[in-house]
């Protein structure tokens, strides 16, 4: 079973940066898409952002400008730059790897903003 291994997480203060890294523990094929999502305590995953086997991307409004998602589909690896943290994006951060007939999730990782 393939699984996906997130690192890069941690605390960082207001205005701070980090970088999310997500590699696959094996070959996943036809990948349709990959991308992050977080859950922030007492509410819902949602979506961060996303990258489609063409390198369109796709963000929440929320992280526009601030983040960036990119990825290589042959090396199963997705990555996550945060700039410009805030508080409110303190959340447990997750990878997501999609083909056609799977969805492949991470561990999370937790990501805290200091103010």
């Amino acid at each position: 079973q393939v699984q996906l291994v997130e690192s890069g997480g941690g605390l960082v203060q207001t205005g701070g940066s980090l970088r999310l890294s997500c590699a696959a523990s094996g070959r996943i094929f036809s990948i349709n898409a990959m991308g992050w999502y977080r859950q922030a305590p007492g509410q819902q995953r949602e979506l961060v952002a996303t990258i489609t086997s063409g390198s369109g991307t796709n963000y929440a409004d929320s992280v526009k400008g601030r983040f960036t998602i990119s990825g290589d589909n042959a090396k199963n690896t997705v990555y996550l730059q945060l700039n410009s943290l805030k508080p409110e994006d303190t959340a447990v951060y997750y990878c997501n790897i999609k083909t056609w007939t799977t969805a492949y999730w991470g561990q999370g990782t937790q990501v805290t903003v200091s103010s």
